[in-house]
């Protein structure tokens, strides 16, 4: 957002003020989360009521994926800190800028330990127009400069008070909103599509080369749960073996023999600003979809380079869930491994044993090092598992790879659709673009 736009003349209709006089009109509050002395970890449980934590804020959504619950009980006796449908949860500390709008589903939710709460309250102003408002670069560049210390930024209730606000009548605020959460929905579509394709694929992973369903039905007598070209594969008995009781055929293998490990060491001198960039930090936990990225234009130590369609692997021992596929080529932190199969018919059958709880239960088995444990390419390729004929592996890859192309379409799109509601925000704000403009523009797009 320009300068001018924040302190300079609005556009007609339009009224600047700040985030904390937005919420006193509205009987709203801007309110921290619960301190660590009211909530400990040892009152964490397996199933209850969700506690929003920073890791669970992504771009203006709240990412369900592995949230923290705590039991009724507790959730009441911090009842003041539960959301309602329209606040708005921030990060305390690290990645201040980003922040997450409260969908009607999760009413009733606690805003957790190292979070902020902002909840307008009855102000005038729309929390779906305020969410993207405040997802605004020079809005969010704004959060950044004033937060608070120098090797981690805080954020705290003045701040966030303090924060410019300008925002035109009801009727645009619901236009405007409406538009750029038809992009979301899209965005979001995609990410469920992309989670129904990984629990699809992973499903017949587990059946064919974990349970071993088919041998076991034909062992049976029954009839596999399979088109009969691809029960013809199986056999239709099981050996024993050092592993467990495995399909007659098979053998007692490791990963090492069928996956490899290409160290594509690259400095930073060698790398384009522009080359696709992974981090830890953008991988998501226990999902194979790695849909973000940052770029190589600040690298100051040697990187890793991948290709399109391998394997990446966190070897840091809190991060051996974060497995994916890399969707472009580029360049990954040193404290990632690449896993690269050694034929592409064994592509999905790699994928899958190293995104298995199994494999990660075996990274930390045998990770070393005291203060950030870490995983090694000679341990994993360790790894025992019953190998199968190339054969099934192969026609496993054939159902794996179109999965695969598909996720990396949706994750692209979804990329696409991102970039759009990004450059249609200031342009909105700053009245360069009218509504109408931009419904257009949507419509094309979509």
């Amino acid at each position: 957002m320009p300068a001018e736009v924040l302190r300079g003349p609005v556009l007609p209709g339009w009224e600047r003020t700040t985030l904390g006089e937005i919420v006193r009109r509205g009987g709203g509050h801007v309110q921290t989360g619960p301190f660590g002395s009211q909530l400990h970890a040892s009152d964490y449980v397996p199933s209850g009521v969700p506690s929003i934590m920073p890791v669970n804020i992504g771009d203006n959504r709240i990412i369900e994926d592995g949230i923290a619950r705590i039991a009724e009980a507790d959730a009441e006796r911090l009842s003041r800190h539960r959301v309602r449908a329209g606040d708005i949860i921030y990060s305390r500390r690290g990645d201040v800028e980003r922040r997450a709008l409260v969908r009607p589903e999760q009413e009733g939710w606690l805003c957790g330990t190292g979070c902020l709460k902002v909840r307008l309250g009855d102000g005038g102003v729309d929390p779906k127009f305020a969410s993207y408002y405040l997802g605004h670069p020079e809005v969010r560049a704004w959060i950044v400069r004033h937060a608070v210390g120098a090797t981690m930024p805080n954020l705290n209730t003045s701040i966030m008070e303090a924060v410019p606000f300008l925002f035109p009548p009801p009727v645009q605020q619901r236009a405007l909103a409406c538009i750029l959460w038809a992009l979301d929905e899209k965005i979001e579509l995609n990410r469920r599509m992309i989670q129904t394709l990984e629990t699809m694929a992973r499903a017949i992973f587990e059946s064919w080369f974990v349970n071993f369903d088919p041998v076991r039905a034909k062992a049976e007598g029954r009839a596999p749960s399979v088109p009969k070209q691809v029960a013809n594969l199986f056999p239709a008995s099981f050996v024993k073996s050092e592993l467990k009781e495995i399909p007659n055929g098979w053998s007692v293998g490791t990963l090492g023999e069928v996956a490899d490990n290409p160290r594509r060491g690259v400095a930073p001198s060698e790398i384009e600003p522009s080359t696709p960039y992974l981090g830890l930090e953008h991988m998501p936990r226990r999902s194979i979809a790695l849909s973000n990225w940052g770029h190589a234009d600040s690298l100051e130590s040697n990187k890793f380079g991948f290709k399109q369609g391998e394997i990446l692997f966190g070897k840091l021992r809190p991060y051996f869930h974060k497995v994916g596929i890399a969707p472009v080529n580029g360049v990954c932190s040193t404290d990632i491994l690449v896993v690269a199969p050694k034929k592409p018919e064994w592509f999905g059958f790699v994928l899958g044993h190293v995104s298995s709880s199994d494999f990660v239960e075996h990274t930390n088995a045998g990770s070393t090092g005291t203060k950030m444990p870490r995983t090694s390419w000679q341990e994993m390729a360790r790894y025992k598992l019953a190998l199968p004929p190339e054969r099934i592996a192969a026609r496993f890859s054939e159902l794996a790879s179109p999965v695969a192309e598909r996720i990396t379409a949706g994750i692209f799109q979804s990329h696409t659709l991102a970039a759009l509601r990004d450059a249609l925000l200031p342009k909105l704000i700053s009245g360069e673009l009218q509504v109408s403009d931009a419904d257009r523009i949507v419509r094309r797009c979509a």
